[in-house]
């Protein structure tokens, strides 16, 4: 049993969630955090076979799981998807939203089709998400959502652009969100994670040595996605709407709140520092 899941457990005895991004990276780790808890879990991702194996993994421990693939550019076959597990469970109490993919590279290099590409996956699909699973939850019943941004929401490194805005933008929904929909019952959590190990960059748009780059620093950073995941669960539990890991983050994410120019003057030696 783990704290964060057995404080969350308390919060929700209902014990149904909904994660996309869930057959690999931070939404893995959460389903199975959630698993070893006894959550009822549905579960979605655009890689079938993926999901499939992880679905199967799962069933095999005992735990109860739907899965089904799905594209979440696609809102209507996400939303049916998010209508069945609520169906099937009689409600959701948390809805995970951590499918997303990355892009590098200098900005005059971008495409038309990167920008909507990207924003595509990563803003629209949380967007999808957050409206599929409020129409179950602002109806009395509350619930949370957890919608995952990064670390480069705030930390806007170079050559990252595209990721950087969308990451960005899933902060500014998400806070509109909290205010919006506190009085439903629904708490929205926004995870802002820096660099930790994942498969983030196999499907990644960019150039070969930014994303060579990209890929040491989360090959060097030490973190795995189940420590982000314990601890994202265990704050987004105690009522937190704003979650910053590991603590260097933290750290800038306070500075840049606090001294946005400073930070700025600032940023490009902790980038060099960094890579």
């Amino acid at each position: 049993m783990t704290t964060a899941a057995s404080n969350l457990s308390q919060r929700f005895p209902g014990k149904r969630a909904f994660i996309t991004g869930a057959a690999s990276g931070l939404g893995l780790a959460c389903a199975e955090i959630l698993a070893r808890e006894g959550w009822r879990l549905f579960l979605t991702d655009v890689d079938a076979a993926r999901l499939d194996l992880v679905a199967q993994s799962l069933a095999r421990d005992g735990v109860q799981v739907g899965a089904g693939a799905c594209d979440i550019r696609d809102s209507a076959a996400l939303r049916a998807i998010v209508d069945s597990a609520a169906a099937a469970a009689g409600g959701l109490d948390l809805v995970i939203s951590s499918a997303g993919v990355a892009a590098a590279g200098p900005f005059h290099h971008t495409t038309d089709e990167d920008w909507h590409w990207l924003f595509d996956i990563n803003v629209h699909g949380v967007a999808s998400t957050c409206r599929a699973a409020l129409a179950h939850m602002a109806n009395g019943r509350g619930g949370l959502i957890i919608n995952i941004a990064s670390a480069a929401s705030f930390c806007t490194g170079p050559q990252m652009s595209i990721y950087n805005a969308a990451k960005a933008a899933v902060v500014g929904l998400s806070e509109t969100l909290m205010q919006e929909y506190a009085e439903h019952g629904v708490q929205v959590t926004v995870a802002m994670p820096g660099f930790f190990r994942t498969r983030l960059i196999e499907s990644a748009r960019g150039t070969e040595r930014t994303l060579a780059a990209a890929r040491k620093q989360l090959d060097d950073s030490g973190i795995e996605a189940e420590e982000v995941a314990e601890a994202m669960l265990f704050a987004a539990a105690r009522g937190r709407t704003h979650f910053v890991y590991p603590s260097q983050y933290a750290f800038l994410w306070r500075l840049k709140r606090a001294m946005p120019q400073r930070f700025q003057k600032l940023l490009p030696r902790l980038i060099k520092r960094r890579t």
